[in-house]
């Protein structure tokens, strides 16, 4: 088993990608800590995992980065230490830039960008000391282009890449990894929680995620990369191809972007 005894950390592990990455973990011999709002499906998770028992649930909000030190010590302090930080939670948007509420869009920044930066903040002095770590963020395709409808969305993924390609060539030389997995379209309910321009859930399920991969094969491709060490991994159907596209076409990218329909009530992507 690849992780045997080590101990992964997995924020977003109540459904979706996070749940499936945690059954992945647990299967290569991972000591796991549990991560999000909601407790009860923490627990559920837990209960599905091999050798649950090996297992710890702490809830997190990843709005409240205060309460991280507090959150960090515990773990250090029941596990010893930290080996791998799988910064997987957060939320998405269906929303057209020019009627995002402004609160709205902050709060977007604060899950998707602001939450994972401070808890890997809160977690890198335990792992620099120990020269031995791996910090994982699940980004997106949006890490790389822009559609209709994600503008906030995007905007989080791209600076998440940023900081983290930055913070990657600042610390490998103690020891420490970053990987940053890019899926596209997953069946999750990523879709049906986005926020929409004044904070409503779009409480929908998009057609392209509906006829996206399955979570597991998200999370095999990411514990795959981890065990690798890659810096970078890209996961999904046709919509991967639109990174390639930014990079060698952008012109080509752009016009089929604008052809892209959408709609609070019904998005194309």
């Amino acid at each position: 088993m690849r992780f045997s005894g080590q101990v992964v950390w997995i924020t977003g592990a109540s459904s979706g990608i996070g749940e499936a990455t945690a059954r992945a973990f647990a299967l290569e011999g991972a000591r796991l800590v549990l991560s999000s709002r909601r407790p009860h499906e923490l627990e559920r998770v837990r209960r599905t995992c091999a050798r649950p028992d090996d297992h710890a649930v702490v809830p997190l909000d990843l709005v409240h980065a205060d309460t991280f030190p507090a959150i960090v010590a515990d773990v250090l302090a029941r596990f010893g230490r930290i080996d791998v930080l799988v910064n997987n939670g957060g939320v998405s948007q269906r929303a057209l830039a020019t009627d995002a509420a402004l609160d709205v869009e902050r709060a977007l920044m604060e899950v998707d960008y602001f939450g994972p930066v401070a808890l890997t903040k809160a977690v890198l002095p335990a792992m620099l000391a120990r020269r031995a770590g791996h910090l994982v963020v699940v980004s997106s395709v949006m890490g790389f282009l822009g559609t209709p409808g994600r503008s906030t969305y995007a905007a989080a993924k791209h600076a998440l890449h940023g900081y983290f390609d930055s913070l990657r060539a600042e610390v490998w030389r103690e020891g420490i990894k970053v990987t940053l997995v890019c899926p596209g379209y997953v069946r999750t309910a990523i879709s049906v929680n986005a926020l929409g321009p004044h904070g409503e859930h779009h409480g929908q399920t998009d057609n392209t995620h509906r006829a996206g991969i399955a979570p597991e094969k998200c999370a095999a491709a990411l514990v795959r990369s981890v065990a690798r060490g890659r810096n970078e991994v890209y996961v999904g159907g046709w919509e991967v191809a639109g990174i390639y596209l930014q990079r060698l076409a952008p012109w080509l990218l752009a016009r089929i972007v604008r052809r892209m329909k959408f709609s609070v009530g019904r998005s194309s992507l």
